[in-house]
């Protein structure tokens, strides 16, 4: 444990910051395996409503830097080919 009152408050801070980080990353998981459920179940109107969400949350996470922008817009592509080859 530090001793110093500005490395103390560096790790209150830090505890804090990579709670909320867990937070925005699991709602972000959860949106995407959303999408992909939906799809799997034929459901495509709700899964392009929830392919509006998702994307929202990856383009959230990427201008966070909570993940890398390629690996957000990998991730909506895949999503938007998974939803459209669900309507051929």
């Amino acid at each position: 444990m530090p001793n110093i009152k500005s490395a103390i408050k560096r790790v209150k801070t830090s505890n804090e910051h990579r709670a909320h980080n867990n937070s925005v990353k699991s709602t972000m998981r959860t949106a995407v395996k959303n999408v992909e459920a939906l799809v799997t179940n034929n459901d495509l109107d709700n899964a392009k409503a929830a392919l509006v969400e998702a994307t929202s949350k990856l383009d959230k996470a990427a201008r966070k830097g909570l993940i890398h922008k390629n690996a957000a817009a990998r991730q909506k592509s895949r999503l938007t080919k998974k939803v459209n080859g669900a309507n051929a």
